[in-house]
């Protein structure tokens, strides 16, 4: 059996853990949201014989392509190879990702009777393969893996819209035009992705991030009414596993301390507000993560050895910084240009002293609540 505080045990004194905490650490930790995937040959060649949808479902691809670029690039953090629309998938939702397109809806969301379709996630019975997954992972990781879930607003976009969407018309629609049938679906997405998160964490997850991708679709007084008490649920609800809690949104710059205020230990900053900014709004006690723009490492490296020092100048040496895109990784990307910018960032990133943990709660910068985290 897995001891899942002796797995954190392992990585406790490793960079992004201990940024992740605001503890001291002379590295500054880098790893890349979307890091596994179509950047890699080795996953390309995984693909051509198995669709994606097969390699989540099989435990022994999924974490082959989860490490395939911790081997490549050297980065100090793995993220489990799933999909956000994997729990809603397994609970017989209609959801298929189709390529080229994303997850889409054949029945969406549009009527309160359509709730009683969503029932509870029972991981264990659910989404085996994606335990299965994570116990293969942390036996064989040298560095600790996040595990991952969508954000109850960004999964309900898709359940409601069909699909992807660049207006989220009838997401919006149904947020004003029927607020008691958005909560309680947001209210049964909520317990989805805590029971999802929960059951990663007890396989050996060292941290979590919860993706709430197109929350930058709202303004900051529809996301703090409909939003926010949904994602606090979800922080509130995982405090009590002593791991990390990331909460990172595209196009969020200006929602960024609501989102901390969610119960976040780190926040992602999009490429879209200079970092510098984005920490700014951010409070004391609360670490951030970011933010290069991914479409930079489609250039010469030169490029993106001057874009990278500049996220490095304006993270300021912090303890509690993540270096990271802005969003994920481009599939164009040659992968060289990333292992020459994990490089870049462990050779020349200054870590300054730790920032205090905010009095008003008294936990730690990251709300450590294990000891064998560190």
């Amino acid at each position: 059996m897995i001891d899942p505080a002796a797995v954190r045990a392992r990585h406790a004194d490793g960079p992004f853990l201990r940024a992740c905490r605001g503890l001291p650490h002379d590295t500054v930790p880098v790893w890349f949201m979307r890091q596994a995937g179509r950047a890699l040959a080795e996953y390309r060649a995984i693909r051509a014989d198995h669709s994606f949808e097969e390699v989540v479902h099989t435990p022994e691809l999924a974490a082959e392509v989860t490490l395939q670029p911790v081997r490549r690039y050297g980065v100090d953090a793995s993220i489990l190879f799933s999909d956000i629309v994997t729990p809603v998938q397994a609970l017989g939702m209609g959801v298929t990702i189709k390529p080229g397109v994303g997850p889409v809806v054949e029945q969406p969301i549009r009527t309160p009777a359509d709730l009683d379709r969503l029932r509870p996630l029972e991981p264990e019975l659910d989404v085996p393969f994606v335990l299965d997954t994570v116990s293969i992972l942390v036996n064989e990781l040298r560095v600790p893996l996040i595990g991952f879930a969508g954000a109850p607003f960004t999964v309900a976009s898709y359940l409601v819209e069909g699909g992807p969407s660049r207006s989220y018309t009838r997401t919006k629609a149904l947020m004003f035009g029927d607020e008691p049938t958005w909560h309680r679906l947001m209210e049964k997405l909520a317990g989805i992705t805590i029971a999802s998160l929960r059951s990663q964490v007890a396989r050996g997850a060292s941290a979590v991030q919860l993706f709430d991708s197109w929350a930058g679709a709202l303004n900051p007084i529809d996301y703090e009414r409909y939003v926010l008490p949904h994602s606090r649920r979800v922080m509130d609800e995982l405090a009590d596993l002593g791991v990390p809690r990331i909460h990172f949104g595209v196009n969020t710059g200006e929602l960024l301390g609501l989102m901390a205020s969610a119960g976040a230990d780190v926040v992602g900053v999009d490429w879209r507000t200079p970092l510098d900014v984005g920490r700014a709004r951010i409070p004391e006690g609360v670490g951030f993560q970011g933010n290069l723009e991914p479409a930079v490492c489609l250039g010469p490296f030169e490029h993106v050895e001057e874009r990278a020092r500049d996220v490095l100048r304006r993270a300021g040496g912090r303890v509690d910084h993540v270096f990271n895109l802005g969003h994920g990784v481009l599939p164009p990307t040659d992968p060289s240009i990333l292992e020459r910018l994990v490089e870049l960032v462990h050779r020349e990133g200054e870590v300054a002293s730790p920032v205090a943990a905010r009095p008003e709660d008294g936990r730690s910068p990251a709300g450590q609540g294990s000891a064998a985290d560190g």
